[in-house]
């Protein structure tokens, strides 16, 4: 399927991953391309080093892809909102968001296509496997209680836990309606959770999420933020600390003050769920997963105690 009376541009966040962009953004154009003979591809490189720089203008040049060069590392709800800006701006009606180390087949993107065509007031996501074939996201559900996850799958019929569903922001369809309605993201997040509260605002804003069952995308978890070295269940000390953190900052951006107050009271609980995802033996080989626990639970609660009065945006750098 092609995009009908619409232009489609393709926007990746970059980080330090320049040669990702050879192995899956080089896929991704030619695929675009065959529903969207004009797509357009923008790169956001957030700034890691003059070497990191030069590879990212090197690809982009060779591919003739558009390369916004931030001064310094906005984060990622940051360069998306670079990129997406640029490429309305440019003439885009749709944008495909995107991870550098995740790509999508042409006949996925048509259903994405399809499933906005029908309702521009819809933020889109195919299902996400791993680069082993496994799912990694078909859909999660936020719980309101105290702040944790839920897949999708494990809904329970009957069930009365309050709870919001999301959207992955590692490979998104925004089309510009929904972009207009959201405000786009909010990059005080920086990393983990900015999507989350991307999806909680296009529908407080009265639209709507699909996750389209039958478009699929690949996505190898963690590329641009896991050294090679480490095993591969492992996840960065950046992935735990804005886990932690950032779910208080969801909590005093969205909700009242009991809630704040019961996630504020189940931090430590969360956190410690968070740094047990990278598994046990991690504890015994590296000190970071405990930093970050340490520095995430600490700014956690720092952010409980003052987010009470500024639910408004302010940062909390």
């Amino acid at each position: 399927m092609s995009i009908a009376h619409g232009r489609l541009a393709v926007v990746v966040v970059n980080y330090a991953s320049a040669q990702l962009l050879r192995d899956n953004l080089v896929i991704v154009e030619r695929e675009a391309r065959a529903i969207a003979a004009d797509a357009r591809t923008i790169v956001v490189d957030n700034w890691s080093g003059a070497d990191e720089r030069r590879a990212a203008r090197a690809v982009a040049d060779e591919h003739g892809w558009m390369l916004i060069e931030p001064d310094s590392n906005s984060g990622f709800g940051g360069g998306v909102n670079l990129g997406v800006t640029r490429a309305l701006a440019e003439g885009a009606t749709d944008v495909l968001v995107i991870n550098p180390d995740a790509h999508i087949d042409r006949e996925s993107l048509g259903l994405l296509a399809a499933t906005t065509v029908a309702s521009r007031t819809t933020l889109a996501s195919p299902v996400i496997a791993d680069s082993d074939g496994r799912t990694w996201f078909a859909g999660i559900d936020l719980l309101l209680d105290d702040g944790t996850m839920r897949a999708r799958r494990k809904r329970i019929p009957g069930d009365s836990q309050p709870y919001e569903a999301w959207l992955s922001g590692a490979c998104l369809w925004i089309t510009r309606e929904v972009w207009e309605l959201s405000g786009g993201f909010d990059d005080d997040y920086f990393l983990y959770w900015e999507d989350v509260d991307f999806s909680r605002r296009v529908v407080a804003a009265g639209g709507t999420l699909a996750l389209v069952e039958d478009a699929r995308a690949v996505h190898d978890e963690g590329g641009t933020q896991r050294a090679a070295r480490q095993m591969a269940r492992a996840k960065s000390e950046g992935y735990y600390y804005y886990n932690i953190r950032n779910r208080m900052l969801f909590a005093v951006r969205h909700l009242d003050d009991a809630s704040v107050e019961r996630w504020r009271r189940s931090i430590g609980r969360t956190a410690r769920e968070v740094i047990l995802r990278g598994g046990r033996r991690q504890l015994l080989q590296s000190a970071a997963p405990l930093r970050a626990y340490f520095r995430g639970v600490r700014e956690a609660r720092r952010i409980a105690r003052s987010g009470g009065t500024d639910r408004k945006g302010r940062s909390w750098s």
